[in-house]
């Protein structure tokens, strides 16, 4: 853009300005840029030092590049990045046992969203610290691929504490598909079995009651080889692959099956190197781009957390990440799911797939939280510490027992040693 005899003195006048308060001129570069709607984005000073005077909104970018096509971000494209930094700020409010309210936002106060980083969010974390990790598992590789699937097909905790009560220690070496169906018949009758987080499908292998037919599915992958397939895997794909070619298991499964498998000891592969969008993040990425993002589901998410940082700070969000992890391509096609039902009601007006326009669950606060674990390649033991080191974690208690340490309120406040964004996040 041309810069103007009146630009260039407001920039001389700023820099003399800030040069009598002593301040250091950051050496970032600053790129002046017009915004629609004819407004600015603030005094030249503003834009200089990061300090507006006034609040600062800027719109959206006119267009991005994405997989070889120029798409048009709409209003919700920045409510994925305000969303993102608002719901972390909310689970981070949690842990540290932060008095409510712990978010000004009303449908984020009402309704029930999953946390923006999947590891963190309740049956993630019943998976790995009592599924895959416990003391008592067994860590052979085909006990740790059975136990995860078992596990991932029915969701539920309560369903996985009923069968360890009837048949013991799980694992493959002891399987019995007549004591783990009558165990499972016998829980089908005080309730559901299956959590309502997925629509399982049941495969038509012979059984009459679904749950059966499930237990069958396990065996054939168990004894056609799934667990020496994962063990010499190459990449997070061809688990993908290896799994979506079962009976019963869509695309959607298959890869969430792919990233709990990825959580275990058992396999190591970076979460960036494979994504496959779900219906709820093609309903997101649809109301985010439009149209035109149709088929190129993947190349967006990837986008999304190629740029993280770009519209973070663009849009002056305080975003620390999980303990100091950037989001990787499973949380941001997760975002694209929760960010969908988001909008129904933020967004009204703007159109997804499927045509949904209201967000069913409804949010009360629940129990508190356990301090969190992750895969230890992850290295995130030592933030995680230091996160909850002033709150008493044990058997539930929700004791603040270092008052002096800040409560976190908002997504202003970092965790200490998070990377700053001038340093790279880890994988």
């Amino acid at each position: 853009m041309d810069v103007t005899p009146a630009v260039t003195l407001a920039v001389i006048a700023a820099v003399a300005d800030r040069s009598r308060t002593g301040r250091a001129i950051s050496g970032r570069f600053v790129s002046v840029e017009p915004t629609r709607g004819g407004g600015g984005p603030g005094t030249v000073a503003d834009m200089l030092f990061g300090e507006p005077s006034r609040p600062v909104d800027p719109a959206p970018p006119f267009t991005v590049s994405v997989g070889g096509r120029v798409l048009r971000p709409t209003s919700v494209f920045d409510t994925y990045w305000r969303f993102a930094a608002e719901r972390q700020a909310v689970y981070l409010a949690r842990l540290r046992r932060s008095p409510l309210p712990w978010t000004t936002d009303e449908v984020i106060r009402s309704h029930r969203f999953t946390n923006v980083f999947r590891a963190s969010d309740r049956v993630s974390q019943y998976l790995i610290t009592e599924v895959q990790r416990s003391p008592s598992s067994s860590q052979e590789p085909a006990d740790v691929v059975f136990r995860t699937l078992l596990f991932k097909i029915f969701n539920r905790e309560d369903t996985w504490q009923h069968l360890e009560a009837a048949v013991g220690p799980i694992t493959w070496r002891t399987y019995g598909y007549e004591a783990y169906r009558a165990a499972l018949d016998e829980a089908a009758a005080r309730g559901p079995i299956y959590s309502a987080a997925y629509v399982m499908p049941p495969p038509r292998l012979g059984e009459e009651r679904k749950h059966a037919n499930h237990l069958r599915l396990l065996e054939q992958m168990m004894r056609d080889g799934l667990a020496g397939t994962v063990r010499s895997a190459a990449s997070l794909e061809s688990i993908y692959k290896a799994l979506v070619s079962q009976a019963g298991l869509g695309p959607f499964l298959a890869f969430q099956y792919t990233i709990d498998l990825n959580y275990s000891d058992l396999v190591r592969f970076n979460e960036n190197d494979f994504v496959v969008a779900g219906p709820g993040a093609r309903d997101g990425i649809r109301k985010c781009f439009g149209r035109e993002a149709s088929g190129i589901e993947a190349d967006v998410i990837r986008y999304m957390v190629d740029t993280q940082d770009q519209h973070f700070h663009r849009l002056d969000l305080d975003f620390p990440g999980l303990f100091g992890r950037a989001l990787h391509l499973i949380d941001a096609q997760n975002l694209f799911c929760e960010v969908d039902k988001y909008a129904r009601v933020r967004h009204p007006e703007v159109a997804g797939i499927s045509g949904r326009s209201k967000i069913k669950q409804k949010y009360s606060p629940g129990a508190t939280l356990a301090a969190p674990a992750f895969p230890k390649r992850w290295r995130l033991e030592s933030n995680v510490a230091e996160m909850v080191s002033g709150v008493d974690h044990r058997d539930g208690a929700s004791v603040e027992v270092d008052r002096d340490r800040p409560a976190i309120v908002g997504a202003q406040v970092t965790p200490r040693g998070v990377p700053s964004e001038d340093c790279p996040l880890p994988f």
